[in-house]
């Protein structure tokens, strides 16, 4: 005969399991704008890459939810399409996402819309600071992956290629000086590589082959800092 002590051992273990597996999940905001967002689809090969590799003690977290991707995945993000980092920072919109999500890993791709705007670097590795205070505001050791964005060469921006090369130079020489060791900087290169050519159908946005660049270039910074939890 089973007793009820036993059973009672029982459902305390399963739910002593359940709670320390929610607990093991490392929580990873991507931030960026439609090239993370709309529908981002390099963010599900992402994940089926790490859940492939047995890495899954993941929750993707944000405020918007996954778009059709061709398959299940875990895919809330803060990918809105058409914001620049510079409005992101200026309106404090980040403070919000945080608050709502408490991310412990925060991967951005941001850039795109303000070397389209034509505003310099300086003007966005600025913002980039505000964002990464706010960052640590939320959680004074967040891991941060900060990418060099993808090349773009829409038909309407002829110096959008070269402001590109720009900023990711910049980022390249701020990254450093801004990390801590409490709050690491990975720089992940999503540039080299990628060509705007074969990989997006407007000079801008990844296409299926795009996107498969996209998530190899972000596998092993994010594996490497999600192994790092454990």
């Amino acid at each position: 005969m089973v007793s009820f002590r036993s059973i009672g051992l029982v459902a305390l273990a399963v739910g002593l399991a359940r709670l320390v597996d929610a607990q093991a999940k490392v929580k990873i905001m991507t931030l960026g704008d439609s090239i993370t967002g709309s529908p981002g689809c390099w963010r599900a090969l992402l994940w089926r890459k790490l859940q492939d590799a047995g890495i899954k003690n993941t929750d993707f977290v944000g405020s918007l939810p996954g778009q059709g991707c061709g398959f299940a995945y875990d895919g809330e993000n803060e990918g809105h399409g058409g914001f620049l980092a510079t409005n992101i920072a200026r309106q404090n919109q980040l403070v919000g996402w945080l608050s709502q999500t408490k991310p412990d890993v925060v991967m951005m791709h941001l850039g795109t819309n303000d070397v389209w705007s034509n505003l310099p670097p300086s003007t966005i590795i600025a913002a980039f600071e505000t964002l990464i205070n706010q960052m640590r505001a939320s959680k004074a050791t967040m891991k941060i992956l900060v990418a060099q964005i993808i090349p773009m060469h829409p038909s309407n921006c002829a110096d959008c290629g070269q402001r590109v090369v720009n900023l990711n130079k910049a980022i390249v020489e701020w990254a450093p000086k801004a990390a801590k060791p409490e709050s690491p900087i990975a720089v992940v290169d999503c540039w080299t590589g990628f060509d705007t050519g074969s990989m997006t159908g407007d000079g801008v946005h990844p296409n299926a082959k795009g996107n498969e660049a996209m998530a190899k270039c972000w596998y092993d910074p994010l594996a490497k800092v999600i192994n790092d939890f454990t």
